[in-house]
This record gives C-alpha cells, structure tokens and sequence, in this order.
C-alpha cells in the first residue's frame, strides 16, 4: 500500500451541489428551479395531498363520529396473566394487588384512568386486589380460590 494511491470508496463523500454561482457552474441564473411558477419561488411548497387546485378529496368528503376527550380508558389485566406473574415472582400475594404495585413490578407501563380485572385464564392463589371495574366472572373466579376484590 503506497500513501500516493490511497483514494476514497467512489461516491461516499459527495460534493454538495452549490447554486446560484454563475453561469459556468451550470446551477447559474435559476439555480436550478426551472423558470417561474410556484416551484421556482422562495419558501414555496405544495402540500403532498394537493391535487392541481381541484377541491382535494379529504376535503370533499364529509367528517363523521366524535371523539369524547372526558373519554376515561383503563388498564386490563387478565386473571391468567396475574397467575403467571405471581409464579415468575413479579407479585407478591401477601400484598394487595393495585396499580401502583403494577407500576412498580413493571407490569403495566403507565397510568391510566382506571385499573380493570378480566377473567381470561385461571388464578389458583388467593389474592387481594384493589381495582376500578371488574368482570363478574372474574370476582367470581377471585372469590373461589380464597381471595377478595374490592373498589378503591
């Protein structure tokens, strides 16, 4: 290998293209934009759903539905899912089982309105749990195994 031959991968350090420096450079007078119009012009940019001045359609059409923002929207957890973490050892069952203790065992990811229990799976141990809302069958379920479900 000689100093004098060392040369970089062709095309990995590109030159940027410099406008607007005469007319021997090739970008000179319009620098590059064509001749008028809107393009041509400072600060111009088309929307991406323009559609040549016709009445675009996200426009036409009408709007439908509502979005409530008191809209409340809860955490849910299943009963099968609350046994498996209590066998990795992630829930302790002496303690009662809220969201803050989810939060804290890295089980759930944020805090939401509420906390709601559902009764996909099975629960073997006899748990506490303190929620917002729960299913019937998953009180029922709850109740069963020895444990107790009550609201805040």
């Amino acid at each position: 290998m000689k100093l004098n031959a060392l040369m970089d991968n062709f095309g990995a350090r590109k030159s940027i293209k410099r406008v607007g420096r005469g007319m021997a450079s090739g970008y000179g007078k319009t620098a590059g934009r064509g001749h008028k119009g809107q393009k041509a012009r400072s600060g111009s940019r088309k929307q991406k759903t323009f559609q040549g001045g016709q009445m675009p359609i996200l426009r036409r059409f009408p709007k439908f539905g509502f979005t409530n923002p008191f809209a409340k929207t809860y955490v849910t957890i299943n009963l099968g899912d609350i046994e498996k973490f209590i066998k990795a050892g992630k829930i302790d069952v002496k303690k009662e089982i809220t969201m803050d203790s989810l939060l804290e065992a890295k089980i759930i990811n944020r805090r939401l309105s509420g906390f709601k229990i559902l009764a996909k799976g099975e629960i073997k141990s006899a748990i506490n749990i303190i929620a917002d809302k729960w299913s019937k069958t998953a009180e029922e379920s709850i109740t069963k195994a020895g444990g107790t479900i009550k609201s805040k």
